[in-house]
């Protein structure tokens, strides 16, 4: 049996060849996981047919979430997913939660890489668990939300935390939902859906973790924009992601329609660890037809 196996390898194949061939796959799989896919930025576009028109053209929203700014994952690097970002010439821009890595302290000059943002379109954000509060404070990271606050004030970016706002854009009224993060113990949904209005064109939620979606049944909304998972960061050949940071995997990245409305899921700009695998970094651009 065991010479059937073997004669399928090439004859000068040595045991000592094939272990050094197997270390050079570990290693350039290591490499590629560190130093190539992590970098290499892509563009999600996904079309949300709502039933009834926004406006009269496509509304164009730009949602970037998992920034996570770190000691792997640079400014540079957050401000190249910006300018890719804002060549989608966007109508709208949400950012959905997780700016830093814990308590990452090293944010000066975070307000400025964002401020193009602001700039270009209305620019709405909500927080992740990262950014600080109960899961975060458990992990080394900050007790609350106070210094991202302050780096999305200097940029200029609304933060929409547990509060609604109508904003026109271009000729489509929409209503913008945004909540607190769940494991940080800050979403309130009976805070932010306090009120309602009839009379917009649709109602778009920025909740960082789709989890939250069986919370915000009874309330009226039709986009749900969230990221967290990373897209699953590493997914694995036939296997698909061993780690989730979500309870309902099914939403794991993507666009999923969901009782009768719609989930965006974004694999995220950043990453945990440094590392990425057969889960590219992105930059979506959700376009509401």
């Amino acid at each position: 049996v065991v010479r059937s196996k073997v004669k399928f390898l090439p004859k000068n194949l040595t045991r000592r060849k094939f272990l050094t061939t197997m270390g050079c796959c570990v290693a350039g799989g290591g490499l590629y996981t560190r130093v190539i896919e992590p970098h290499w930025l892509t563009i999600g576009r996904h079309t949300v047919r709502l039933g009834h028109s926004p406006g009269e053209r496509p509304l164009k929203i730009l949602q970037l979430a998992d920034l996570h700014v770190s000691h792997v994952v640079s400014l540079d690097f957050i401000s190249e997913a910006v300018r890719m970002g804002l060549g989608l010439q966007p109508d709208l821009i949400c950012l959905t939660g997780d700016f830093i890595t814990n308590g990452y302290k090293a944010l000066g000059g975070y307000a400025e890489v964002l401020e193009p943002l602001v700039a270009s379109a209305p620019t709405f954000a909500c927080l992740g668990n990262h950014d600080g509060g109960l899961w975060a404070s458990r992990r080394h990271g900050y007790k609350n939300t106070n210094r991202v606050r302050e780096v999305l004030d200097q940029a200029g970016v609304t933060l929409l935390h547990n509060s609604a706002l109508r904003v026109q854009v271009r000729d489509s009224k929409l209503r913008l939902v945004g909540l607190g993060d769940i494991w940080a113990g800050e979403m309130q949904p009976m805070i932010a859906f306090a009120t309602n209005d009839p009379s917009a064109d649709a109602t778009v939620v920025l909740s960082h973790n789709p989890d939250t979606k069986k919370y915000l049944k009874p309330y009226p909304w039709d986009l749900l924009l969230s990221g967290h998972t990373h897209g699953g960061q590493v997914k694995l050949p036939f296997i698909g992601a061993p780690v989730s940071s979500v309870k309902d995997r099914r939403f794991m990245e993507g666009l999923h329609p969901w009782e009768g409305r719609w989930i965006h899921v974004t694999r995220g700009v950043g990453n945990l660890w440094g590392i990425r695998f057969n889960c590219p970094p992105e930059v979506s651009l959700v376009t509401l037809v």
